[in-house]
């Protein structure tokens, strides 16, 4: 479980770093609020994070269903962005997918690290 925890600590640390780099990157580059737009994705996928560590944390000790409350928050995110004119679909979508940036870098990380030890 320490590894599991270290995991947790790191993915959210990382994804924590892509999204303050690609916010003042965005904003640069853009506007303050397309990367205002960015930043409220990003802080949705943060919680879906969350969410899906709290889930996987539940899965030997409950038989409970898990996921759809997850999903809820994405479809949630999505409505939102369409139904409201100042936001913009891309890049809230962008921003929540930033956590999945923290994982494909830990994989490609724990792959070469694992390489290297052979």
């Amino acid at each position: 479980m320490q590894d599991y925890y270290q995991l947790k600590q790191a993915l959210l640390l990382v994804t924590i770093a892509i999204t303050l780099i690609a916010f003042v990157s965005t904003w640069l580059a853009y506007s303050l609020n397309i990367a205002l737009n960015y930043l409220i994705g990003a802080c949705v996928g943060l919680v879906y994070l969350r969410m899906l560590a709290r889930d996987v944390e539940r899965i030997g000790v409950q038989q409970k269903r898990v996921g759809s409350s997850r999903l809820v928050l994405f479809i949630g995110l999505i409505v939102l962005a369409t139904q409201w004119h100042q936001l913009h679909l891309v890049p809230i979508f962008l921003g929540f997918i930033t956590y999945k940036a923290a994982i494909i870098i830990y994989t490609v990380q724990s792959t070469f690290a694992s390489a290297s030890s052979r």
